[in-house]
């Protein structure tokens, strides 16, 4: 099965191409390094001759890849019971075979590597385009474990549309009731049975499940469905699948009994939906050890209450759980806020506040600067908040109301001494967005000719800016071609376009070198693999943060696969002065 997806896919896969393969799990500076040359590099007209050849394809740079996702006629039966997935691997430059010349443990050890870091989004999104395209697996490793890779990235980094595509275009595989169950689960989370409900259309007769075959009895009861529910219930006790909890909560809401335990089950989240669901008066006090997912759903059902204010203790478990994402870092604000104080401690704050436990501390200065009234005073009492967070490591409570704050005040209207600091703390909790792109004719990658790539602008057209920017730069004796200049000129090249003769390439070009271990794996037909290595060493990093050797040399390296879309990809992000 071959599929077609989406844009941000390519905006990875261009990244995944231009790094050497990493031989520890820590990153690797490509540049530290001098290593000898795979071959030598090319001169102007050679290139041109190459790039000739390389180009009898056609070159669409904006076509859309939102496309329908098709399937190959050419696979028989057999072969497409074998391949799994969601995206075309034609559409990133890679076949069914991507993974077939690769020792299925050094894909286990990258696997593992990238666990362990915090990727980026164009990371996260690379891996995601490389796991989920369809393809037989590494030599070594079975179908069922491929599979297993692909879904376990899926659930573990919360992919829910992702899930359902890949749930619509796979018929049957192993560990299907596992993803089922995970979007049924993080429905009831949500509190959204509704849309839980939805999901059992996924739950086929190929799926012997009985935590799913009870979740369906509970929608057909919630859909007041209730004899079709009654006879699935029957069903199920015959092939010894219930248990006396779930018999007896559905008696109860089936009406069949009046009576129903009181003893709150919390050994999966359906048992404790239910529970939820079915006792008066419910009351349950999560602590440690309590389930993400119950904790989602307490937060969610509005079930997290605090009756007593002053018992520190409760607040101090919440705020632990809200530092680990399980309750709603607003529950925690709120409490701030009805924790009492008399006018004396609040007008003295700044004095008072140390001598206050760190419970109390936080929420007094958090009060003091919802009641400050200009903005010299709220930058300071944010910024002191922050510290009392992270005296206590719980920053991971605050941060994100500290950058939504900030954001609402505006940089605009602070203090001078306070602008830097706070835009640093901006960016640090939100994207940065991409600003405008403004041509800059003086610097050769900043230039018009960039339209080619941003704008779709014609060959003739580019040409003719290409003439007349190299003449214009070419006067000014202190110009310094830098690494991204390279990285225009490499690619200009490849795509057909003749740079003027007087332009020395080779002198410039021989001030880089590509790892030869790198070019091995390109030989070898390993890309996916490499794609692997290339998002260990991205790691956090965006393009844009990328150094200019850098993403020389992944442009480079996209010229050489012939990956043109990723390419382009990665020189519209990194090139391009935005505003």
């Amino acid at each position: 099965m071959i599929l077609k997806s989406s844009k941000k896919f390519l905006s990875l896969l261009i990244i995944f191409l231009f790094f050497s393969p990493i031989q520890s799990e820590e990153k690797i500076d490509i540049w530290k390094n001098n290593k000898s040359k795979k071959e030598e590099i090319k001169s102007t007209d050679q290139k041109d001759t190459n790039s000739n050849k390389k180009l009898n394809f056609k070159i669409d740079i904006n076509k859309n890849v939102n496309q329908t996702i098709k399937i190959d006629e050419n696979l028989n039966d057999s072969e497409r019971d074998r391949v799994f997935g969601v995206f075309d691997p034609e559409d990133y430059n890679f076949n069914l075979n991507m993974w077939s010349t690769t020792n299925a443990d050094d894909v286990r050890a990258s696997i593992k590597r990238l666990k362990k870091i915090k990727l980026s989004k164009t990371s996260s999104e690379l891996l995601e385009n490389v796991l989920l395209s369809f393809s037989y697996p590494p030599e070594g490793m079975e179908e069922k474990e491929f599979i297993q890779l692909k879904i376990n990235w899926l659930i573990d980094n919360n992919k829910k549309d992702l899930i359902e595509e890949f749930l619509k275009l796979n018929d049957d595989f192993y560990g299907k009731s596992k993803v089922v169950q995970f979007l049924v689960d993080d429905s009831i989370a949500q509190a959204n049975i509704k849309k839980g409900c939805e999901k059992i259309k996924f739950i086929d007769s190929n799926i012997k499940d009985s935590y799913l075959e009870k979740f369906k009895i509970y929608c057909l009861v919630f859909n007041n469905k209730k004899s079709q529910a009654q006879l699935l219930l029957d069903l199920l006790r015959e092939q010894k699948q219930s248990d006396k909890f779930f018999d007896d909560k559905i008696n109860f809401l089936l009406g069949i009994s009046s009576q129903t335990s009181d003893k709150v089950n919390d050994k999966n989240l359906l048992n404790f939906y239910l529970s939820s669901v079915t006792i008066k008066n419910f009351n349950y006090e999560p602590n440690q050890r309590t389930s993400k997912e119950i904790w989602k759903y307490l937060n969610a059902a509005n079930l997290i209450t605090l009756e007593d204010i002053t018992d520190k203790k409760k607040i101090s478990e919440l705020e632990l759980a809200a530092s680990l994402n399980q309750v709603d870092t607003e529950i925690i604000f709120g409490i701030y806020k009805k924790i009492p104080f008399d006018l004396n401690t609040l007008i003295n704050a700044k004095n008072l506040f140390q001598t206050l436990d760190d419970i109390e501390a936080r929420s007094l200065i958090y009060q003091k600067y919802l009641l400050a009234e200009d903005i010299s005073s709220k930058l300071e009492y944010l910024f002191l908040l922050e510290e009392l967070f992270k005296k206590n490591k719980l920053l991971t409570v605050y941060s994100g109301f500290l950058g939504k704050q900030l954001v609402e005040i505006g940089l605009e209207n602070m203090p001078e001494n306070y602008k830097e600091l706070a835009e640093i703390k901006i960016l640090s909790n939100q994207e940065s967005e991409v600003g405008k792109v403004k041509y800059n004719d003086k610097i050769l990658h900043q230039s018009k000719i960039m339209k080619f790539y941003l704008e779709n602008e014609s060959n003739k057209k580019v040409q003719k800016d290409i003439n007349k920017i190299f003449k214009k730069i070419s006067k000014n004796r202190k110009y310094f071609y830098s690494a991204k200049d390279l990285a225009l000129i490499d690619t200009l090249i490849e795509d057909g376009f003749k740079i003027p003769s007087n332009f020395d390439y080779d002198k410039l070009a021989s001030k880089y070198e590509v790892p030869s271990n790198l070019i091995n794996l390109i030989e070898k037909k390993q890309n996916a693999f490499l794609a692997l290595k290339i998002i260990e060493i991205i790691g956090e990093d965006e393009p844009h943060q990328l150094d200019p050797e850098t993403i020389y040399f992944i442009t480079s390296l996209l010229n050489d696969m012939g990956l043109v879309r990723i390419r382009n990809k990665v020189l519209n992000s990194a090139l391009p002065l935005r505003v």
